[in-house]
């Protein structure tokens, strides 16, 4: 039979793919579906999804065929919801999808979420449904194994500029249970003043917080050859930056920007303190020790206090205190 009118033009829309409900609703007969998967014209994706093509189908389709298994109200959610809005650069194997929590599906491949609450959840004029950016932030910091996969969420969302620390609070309050709600609060408002990773917020809260440190400025926009920069923190009075790295190796390229920056940097009368990963996740004392010599010597008159009994900067600016 010829295809009812309107049916190429939905499959189309929804990436080569349609549901069998959907063919039943427009006329087709469900021998003239099987004659068409028998003799290899369409391909099933899920139980009651077809590609109208042949071929690998792409990522759009499986995407499509996802929310058209998992049937109405459905929505693309968590990490493929992230990969959508594009906060999250590693799609993965199995696509998230949430439904309503009137009704339940089993669907190998794909990996199902019950929401009461999903009509709101999903964003208004998008296809593939999927949930908003508020939602998808939320729901990827309650199914988080640490605090540092929690604020890895958040301040991807927020330094990619598709949501904002108001409206993820907004979207915090509308929530009865949420766990890391203490901790959601720090991260929070650090992402509203610029923080742009976990390793920022780490040593805004291990090294600068809890050692007493002067307050610095966070993705300050610096301009070295007519090109935009920004610096991770800036302690502005005593014209001081810090770079903080959490990447393993480096191009040759890369190395090279960096150095370039600090000779820049360095021309200009600012000095650059660059700290990977284990300077502030393995040794955030010694770390803020360096940090207080080196703004001591621009002209910071504090000193730094312990964060624990067992902390080495009472020892270590011991002499400077008693004089």
């Amino acid at each position: 039979m010829r295809f009812p009118e309107g049916i190429r033009a939905t499959a189309e829309w929804q990436g080569g793919v349609i549901s069998r409900r959907q063919l039943l609703a427009a006329g087709f007969s469900r021998d003239a579906i099987a004659e068409r998967l028998e003799r290899g014209y369409w391909q099933q994706l899920h139980r009651g999804v077809y590609a109208l093509f042949t071929g690998q189908p792409n990522r759009e389709a499986w995407l499509w065929a996802a929310v058209l298994r998992a049937g109405p109200g459905a929505a693309l959610s968590y990490q493929t919801a992230a990969e959508l809005h594009g906060f999250s650069t590693r799609p993965t194997r199995a696509v998230h999808v949430t439904i309503p929590s009137t009704r339940r599906i089993e669907a190998p491949g794909l990996i199902v979420h019950i929401s009461g609450r999903i009509a709101t959840a999903t964003q208004a004029n998008r296809e593939p449904p999927r949930t908003n950016v508020e939602e998808t932030v939320l729901d990827l910091t309650q199914s988080a194994q640490t605090i540092d996969d929690v604020c890895g969420w958040i301040t991807s969302a927020c330094g990619k500029r598709l949501t904002t620390e108001e409206k993820l609070r907004v979207a915090v309050s509308e929530r009865k249970k949420m766990r890391w709600r203490t901790e959601l609060d720090d991260i929070l408002a650090a992402a509203g003043d610029g923080i742009h990773s976990p390793l920022e917020f780490r040593y805004l809260r291990d090294v600068e917080r809890a050692h007493g440190l002067p307050e610095s400025r966070h993705q300050v926009r610096v301009v070295i050859d007519g090109v935009s920069a920004y610096r991770d923190a800036y302690y502005q009075q005593y014209r001081v930056v810090v770079e903080l790295d959490g990447k393993l190796a480096h191009t040759d390229e890369e190395r090279h920007r960096d150095n370039h920056r600090d000779v820049v940097s360095s021309a200009e009368g600012i000095q650059t303190c660059r700290y990977v990963w284990r300077d502030v996740y393995g040794r955030p004392c010694e770390t803020a020790i360096w940090q207080a010599r080196v703004l001591r010597s621009r002209g910071w008159q504090g000193l730094p206090r312990q964060c624990s009994p067992g902390c080495p900067v009472a020892e270590a600016f011991a002499a400077t205190a008693a004089a």
